[in-house]
Parts: structure tokens; sequence; C-alpha cells
């Protein structure tokens, strides 16, 4: 959702902007002015934290808002196969309690569209500054001067700079310009030579020179493209001005370096004879200009009168105050991961796949069908998109849960009992004391609930790795991640967990597995089993999410299958199955 992400970026491009700030404020005379300039390159890493995509972040699942409580365990046996089958004409049921969800969609959807209103506008003003550039580029003429046109080609020697660079001069200008990426222009005020001297002209361009040496040109690009992507926050555009501060400071301070102590106040001078020249700064995102704004040409002169040159020592020092500051910004990688985008599609490979069109099954649903023939090692998908969109699981997880806790040991086949702690529940089969079977059954969230709790946070997220569920993400909290919270799913991997779960790849005790196998039966017809579980997930009041997961087994062979239907409201797993058991009927499955 766009909101999420807007909160994040703000977030993120907010708190490092201050770490900055303060770093910069705290160590001042511990920095030495490149490092000082370095520092602003954390902010461009922390910019991109949010674009990056969340698979690649491993922190979220480790941060939950719920507590843990243990209840007190009775000693039930699991009811038999053939019991629970017998009594489950009215497995189609619909369990479901609502969570309530602030619904942001609306707001995400304004927010989206004044942020892309910014953006179209700030990309409006990059293309008129190009555009300026452009111009200044075609009216800038070939320097005809043999000796400053030597002058400059020994201060690109004195740099080390064999790359050939144009040099030029343009009536548009007050003030020198550096500019362009694979063609660089280093650009010079008309009839500069009538006032400036040679000393001057030397200082203006191992200055800009310093600019191409240190790539502040694509710096600039990158600039005024995170500057496009953040143009909502006032931090980043202040953030941004110091940082092209800090980078004049620093390339005034790599002059200097070149230079005897006798020549820095000769060069103080030529940076002051533009002030004096320019009655108004002229704003050129993408270039690198010697002039700026009298408050900023006085921070500048500041530092050059105050410059000592930079020792080893200062140079330890600022590399740590660096690295210090990377770890804050570091710090904020487990804040992303907790809300940003999850990976909400499953990439299917797509092998042995028949896709067919299903929808005269899915009237007024948006949904998905996956069947996988055991035997014939095939898949058959209605809806390719829908088929890996993940979405909650709901009570279908129930399957997985139950059998993490028989694995776990937190109950057994002969001892499942959980007394009800008297909370009324809406349905009366809720009220009561449940054992495997029957919460299985009567689909009882606070069973499960329960069991979650005892096996513990950490067992589960080892588990759901292990068997590679979804995201397998538990931040939504140990009683709600699998309630239209964190954890999703897709229906092809519900079918491939399914198949696992069935021939045990998992690596399970076989006995745990037989358990919920016999628990999870439903009916039987014409010598075929079907097995599975229904699961809706109402948010707000609305049933927005309905399943049907679960295998046939015939005499033959054995069919696994998922569905899933969504809509604004009546989107139950009794639907889903209806759905499912007609599909199933019509292929002569079931």
């Amino acid at each position: 959702m766009f909101f999420t992400h807007f909160v994040i970026s703000f977030i993120v491009s907010s708190f490092t902007v201050a770490i900055i700030m303060l770093f910069r404020k705290l160590f001042k005379k511990q920095l030495s002015a490149k490092w000082q300039y370095n520092l602003w390159f954390l902010l461009l890493i922390a910019l991109t934290l949010p674009f990056i995509p969340n698979h690649l972040f491993d922190f979220g699942n480790y941060f939950s808002w719920d507590s843990l409580q243990n209840n007190v365990s009775g000693d039930d046996a699991i009811a038999s196969a053939g019991d629970h089958a017998s009594k489950g004409k009215n497995w189609m049921q619909d369990f479901a309690i609502s969570v309530n969800r602030f619904d942001l969609t609306f707001l995400s959807e304004i927010l989206a569209g004044i942020w892309m209103i910014g953006i179209l506008v700030m990309i409006a003003l990059s293309i008129h500054a190009w555009l300026k550039l452009k111009r200044i580029k075609s009216t800038t003429s070939s320097l005809k001067n043999k000796e400053i046109l030597a002058l400059f080609e020994q201060c690109k020697r004195s740099l080390n700079i064999s790359r050939h660079l144009i040099i030029g001069e343009s009536p548009l200008i007050k003030s020198p310009l550096t500019f362009g990426i694979f063609k660089t222009y280093v650009v010079l005020p008309s009839h500069f030579e009538e006032w400036l001297s040679m000393e001057d002209i030397k200082y203006i361009f191992l200055h800009e020179l310093n600019h191409y040496k240190y790539k502040d040109i694509a710096t600039n690009y990158l600039i005024v493209f995170y500057q496009i992507l953040y143009w909502f926050n006032p931090f980043v555009w202040v953030a941004f001005r110091e940082m092209r501060l800090d980078r004049e400071i620093a390339c005034d301070i790599a002059v200097l370096n070149s230079l005897n102590k006798h020549s820095y106040a000769k060069y103080g001078n030529t940076i002051i004879n533009f002030v004096d020249r320019s009655s108004r700064l002229r704003y050129f995102p993408l270039a690198n200009q010697l002039n700026g704004s009298k408050e900023q040409i006085k921070r500048r002169i500041e530092r050059i009168a105050s410059f000592t040159s930079e020792t080893k020592r200062l140079k330890l020092k600022s590399i740590a105050i660096f690295m210090l500051s990377g770890v804050f910004v570091a710090s904020q990688i487990p804040i992303v991961s907790v809300f940003a985008y999850e990976d909400n599609y499953y990439d299917f490979a797509g092998e042995q796949t028949v896709y067919e069109d299903l929808s005269n099954y899915f009237a007024g649903y948006e949904g998905s069908f996956v069947l996988y023939d055991l035997q014939a090692d095939q898949y058959s998908i209605y809806n390719e998109n829908k088929s890996t969109l993940r979405v909650s699981p709901n009570s279908t997880y129930k399957i997985y849960s139950a059998l993490f806790a028989l694995e776990s040991n937190v109950i057994t086949r002969e001892s499942s009992t959980i007394k009800w702690n008297g909370e009324q529940y809406p349905y009366d089969a809720w009220n009561r004391n449940q054992n495997l079977s029957t919460a299985m059954k009567n689909s009882v969230n606070w069973y499960f609930q329960e069991v979650d709790k005892r096996v513990h946070r950490d067992t589960i997220q080892a588990y759901l790795k292990q068997i590679d569920y979804g995201n397998y993400d538990l931040s939504g909290g140990i009683t709600q991640y699998w309630i239209e919270s964190s954890l999703k799913i897709s229906p092809i991997e519900q079918v491939q967990l399914l198949k696992a779960f069935y021939t045990n790849k998992f690596g399970f005790k076989d006995k745990n597995i037989q358990t919920v196998k016999e628990i999870i039966k439903l009916e039987e017809k014409d010598g075929a089993q079907l097995s599975g579980k229904t699961g809706t997930g109402s948010v707000n009041g609305k049933n927005i999410n309905g399943w049907f997961i679960g295998y046939v087994e015939t005499k033959k062979d054995t069919y696994f299958f998922a569905t899933n239907i969504q809509n604004e409201n009546n989107s139950y797993g009794s639907k889903a199955a209806e759905i499912t058991k007609s599909i199933l009927r019509d292929k002569g499955i079931y």
C-alpha cells in the first residue's frame, strides 16, 4: 500500500537527516571537510532503503507486539476419523470472526495522487533546468587564448585528469559552471579574462576540475533524482542544500591542499569576486557552480580562513565518525523490514502446467483454482495471476498449526484438550472445552491461538521456514498473524504444501502426519475421500477472502487443490468449497 511506503520514506529520510545534522554539529572539529561531505552519501543510501525488495531483509519476523500467555491443558483423545467424518455433515458452515483493520485505501490513493503530481512538477522543473544548460551549451564558444588553454591542461595534469574536457565561455552565465556526465563542459562567463588574473583563472580551473575528479556531476543527478522522489519532505530539501554547500567546501579544501599557504587568501578573494558580480543566484541543480548565496560564501570563506592541512589523526577520527553514522543509518533496516511491502507474489516455475478458463464457476468473484494431479505430475490452473498472489490463509493455516503443536509435543493424539476460559464467542460450539478434533471441525480460533502460544514464536518461525510456508511472516503477532494479517500464501503454494504434507516430505513424525490427516477428513462419496479445510477472512464486518484447500483420494490417484475467492463481501470459505466441489464434479474427480 502506498500509505505504508509513504510513512516508511518519511521516517527513514527524516531520521537520517537528523542523525547526519547532529553528527556534523557534535563532531564539527573532528570531521575533515571531505568526510563531512561524505556523510551525506549515507543519506542517499538511506533514501534507497524503502525501495529495496522486502525479501532481501530478514528482520521483520522478529518484531511483534503481542505478549505470550499460557493456559492449562486437559486430557481427551482425538476423535477417530470415522467419527469426525460422520459428524461432518455441516463442515461447510463458516466459523469466522471479523477483525478490525483501519482501511487506508482511500487515504493511500489520495496521497499517491498528490505524490505523483509533485513528481511531475519536479520533473518539469528538472527539465527546465536541463534546457537551461542546453541553451548555455549552445551559446558556449571555445577559448582561443593559448595561454589560458595551456593553464587548463596544466591544472588537469596536476590532478591526474587525462580525459578530454570542453573548455569555453558563455554570455548566459556570471559564475563558472561544470556540467555533463558523458561530455563534460567547463564554462566561464564571457570576457572573464578582462577582469580575472591568470592566478584567479588557475584557482577557478582547479576548483572546477576537482568537481570533475570527485564525480560531483554524477552526484548532482543522484541528488535531483532523490529530490524528485522525496519532494514532500522538507528535511530532505534542507539536507541537499547542506550537502551542496559541504561539497563546495570540500572542493575548496581540495584546492587549498594543492596550493602554498600564501595563496589561501588569494583563492578566497577569487570566490568573493563572484559574489560582487552576481546579483542573484542562478539555480542549476544539474551543474556545479562556483558561486552561491552570500551566506554560503561566508561559510566557505570562514573555512578557507581557518584551513589547516589534514592530519592523519583527523582522518582516522573522521573515518570513525563516518562508520558510527553508518551504524545509525543501518539501524533503520529492521524498521523498514517491519513496515515495508511484502513480497506478494510467488515465483512459480510453471512446469507441467495447463492453464484453463473456469471463470463461469467464479461469477461475482475474483479468484483462482489450482489442481495438482499426483499421478500425472501436472498442474491445472485457473487465473495465473491470482494463483501466485499471496493472501492471508486464515483458518486453512490450522492444518499446520495442529501439525506444529503435535511435533512440539504441546499436544498429543491422546491428550489434546484445552479448557475453555469462559469468554463468550459468537458460535456456541466454541464456548466449551476443545480437543484437536473438535477444534478443527468447528474451526475454533481460540484453541489454535492458545496452541501457538505454547509452541512459542521462535519454534513456529523455524517450522514455517522448514516447510517454506508462504512469506512465513509472524510480525502480525502470535495470536493474529494468520488472520488477515502478516502471514500470506498463494493458492499454488497451498497445493505444493498439501502435497508435501501428504507425502511427508517435511520429515515429521508419521503418526503426527496421520493424526492431522484424520482430523481434516470431511466426507466420502463413491469410494473417493475428500479432505481439507475452509477459511474465511472477515475485515471490518466484511467477508473479503474465502479459501478451500485439500485433496481427494480416489482408488487410482490423489488430487490436491486450492480455491481462493475475493470480493468486497460474501467471500466465504463455504462458497469457495461449493465452487471447488462443482469443478471437481465436472472434472469427474469427486
